[in-house]
Parts: C-alpha cells; structure tokens; sequence
C-alpha cells in the first residue's frame, strides 16, 4: 500500500489535552499522534497535585528499531511464538534456523533523501513492556518501501492485536522514513489469517500475469472468492464478470482471446482434471497398503495437516478458504488429493511431514 503523507500536528496547546487539542482530535484522525503518545517517551505525566511530583504511567511501553543480530532474548520469543501459535514441536525449533529465517537479511547502511538520513537493510522492531521483549517485527527497509517480513509475540500478550499494532507502527515509519510504499508480503486469499491485509487501504495487489499492480478494492476481492486464479488484465480483456467463469458463447470471444480464455480455465483447476473428466479416485481402487477413506477419515486429523507457505510460516488445511465445502471423494479438488496422499503414508508419517504446493511451469 502507498504510504500516506504526513498530516499536519494537532495544533501548540498551552495545556496537555485542552479544549484546543479535544476539539482538534474530535474532527480527524492523526495516525502518527495516535500511535506514539502511548510510547514511553511521550507519555504526558500529570502533575501530582499533593507533591507537585509527575505522575508515571504504571508500564512502560516501548519500541525500537535495531539491528537484525541474533540474540537469545529474541531468539526464546521465537520459540514462544512458534509453541504457541504455530504448534510446532521443540525439536523442530532450533537457533541456527532462527538465526538463518530472521536474522541473516540485508546489511544496514544509512542514505541522505532530502537532506533527511533514511536507514536501509534488515532490522527488528522491537516491542517491550517494562523492559521484557514481548513481540517482533522483522523489516526489510528499501529505497522504495517498508517491507514487512514476518512477526512474532509472546503468547502473554496475544489479545493485544500485534498484527493490526505492528502494521499501523510500520505505516508510521514509512512515514516518516520518507519511504513511499508499504509492503505487507504475500496475500492468499484462501488463507483465512492472511484475510486482515485487505483492511488496510488503499491496497494493491501484484498481477501474476503482467506484473502490474491493481487496486484491492471491493470488486477485487469477490472475484478472489469467486475463483481460485485471478489476473485482472486477463479479466479485463475477457470481459469476465466478477461473481462466476461466463461462458464462451455469452463472452462472444475472437479467436485470440478464445486461447487465452482456455488458458484462463485451465489455471482455475491447477491440481487436475474435473471429477468427471476421467480422473478416478485412488480409494475406488483398492491399491495395497493403502488406507480406505473410512480409515483416513478416522485415523488422521487431515483437517491440522500443516502447509508450509515460505519459510517459518505455517498453516493449516482447514485455515484454507473452501475446506469445509471440498469433497473428500473428488480427486480434482485439494481436499481429495492431500486425503489420498494421507492414505498412502499413513498416520505416522502424516504427522511429521508438512505439506508445500507448488504448480508446474510457475
């Protein structure tokens, strides 16, 4: 998303939050305002009337920017965070992944934009409360953008929202770093937790086919829901409506856009032909070894099978949009395919292995 630029500061007051500065807020939002004056260094600290003494907040809460070097106080919030919110195992955390996932990025150096020093490379922004690391976020600053690489808290402090808290602190930074965009990383949108990026706007979203960039806006995303592939220029050029996959005959396509649109179709059904284009199910023959659907469906909790999206960033099948409406017995759709493969391996090694999809040709 672009960043914003600076809107103008609430007006001098001669009194912390007076009449001038209640009335100033009543009528607009001011992001950088907001998101800071809960930050330790800004916290108004009334006068104490009997000792004439400021009065301290009960915690203090502060974040900071550093480097992206390893150490072990961020190193047991990534364990915490793995535990607790990806169920990983202890063995499969381990200090060198840690250090080689997020703490190995870009080397830090400074550039003079404007006459301003803007900070380039990888750093953590780092969240503490009294002093204790409670959550992460892990940047890359470039000379266009705030890209957003990953974040992690401690479970302590899971109701606190650190996804929406991190993002509008990272939508401050690109502000004030002078950088223009905000980069918020992949969007799936079958993915149920990735769902909170397209709250942000306005948004845009990479086009897999020409590589240009189209708003996310209201449209965008019914045809996301409406279909599993989605490039806007094809969609544009076709003339599709958002809602479903029109016909030839209603499209009235010329030859070149016939090719493309068979082109279109085939990349809705990326995993296979349709069940009843001749792609027989594994359970319908019998194969030895293999586990009937009877026995998948009682032995193996498919639904918590994880899927590997990059690296340290897991989900499970049932975080998938359309899981619950799949077909188990269709070969053709996601949900019969991974419950064929379950059978095969059977219920040990389901549970040690994670899943990772790709697409032939892509």
């Amino acid at each position: 998303m672009q960043a914003p630029s600076a809107p103008a500061a609430p007006p001098s007051l001669i009194t912390p939050n007076g009449e001038l500065e209640k009335k100033w807020r009543k009528n607009r939002f001011d992001l950088l305002t907001a998101i800071h004056e809960v930050e330790s260094p800004l916290v108004q600290r009334p006068t104490d009337p009997r000792t004439q003494n400021p009065i301290g907040p009960a915690h203090e809460f502060e974040v900071g920017l550093e480097p992206d070097n390893y150490t072990e106080e961020k190193y047991k919030l990534f364990e915490n965070y793995q535990l607790n919110v990806h169920k990983e195992s202890l063995w499969e955390i381990s200090r060198p992944g840690f250090k080689r996932f997020l703490c190995s990025g870009l080397g830090q150096n400074d550039r003079l934009l404007n006459g301003m020093k803007q900070k380039l490379g990888s750093y953590h922004q780092c969240y503490r409360l009294d002093g204790r690391l409670v959550a992460m976020g892990v940047l890359d600053l470039l000379p266009g953008c705030v890209s957003s690489v990953y974040l992690i808290y401690h479970q302590d402090v899971k109701e606190w929202c650190f996804g929406k808290l991190s993002a509008l602190h990272e939508i401050s930074l690109a502000i004030e770093g002078g950088y223009k965009y905000y980069y918020m990383g992949f969007y799936i949108h079958s993915c149920t937790k990735m769902r909170y990026k397209n709250q942000y706007q306005p948004s845009y979203i990479l086009d897999p086919e020409t590589y240009s960039w189209d708003r996310l806006d209201a449209e965008f995303l019914t045809r996301l829901s409406a279909r599993k592939y989605v490039s806007m220029s094809i969609e544009r050029q076709l003339r599709l409506p958002p809602t479903r996959m029109a016909s030839i005959e209603e499209l009235g396509l010329n030859n070149d856009e016939l090719t493309r649109f068979r082109h279109y179709q085939k990349e809705q059904h990326p995993f296979g032909a349709k069940h009843n284009g001749g792609y027989t199910s594994a359970f319908t023959v019998g194969m030895p070894g293999m586990m009937s659907l009877a026995g998948v469906e009682s032995k193996i909790p498919l639904a918590k099978w994880r899927v590997k999206i990059r690296d340290s960033l897991f989900v499970h099948l049932d975080d998938l949009q359309g899981w619950a409406q799949w077909d188990i017995r269709d070969s053709s759709s996601l949900k019969g395919l991974v419950a064929e493969l379950a059978a095969a391996l059977g219920p040990d090694l389901v549970n040690q292995l994670v899943l990772s999809f790709s697409i032939a040709g892509h």
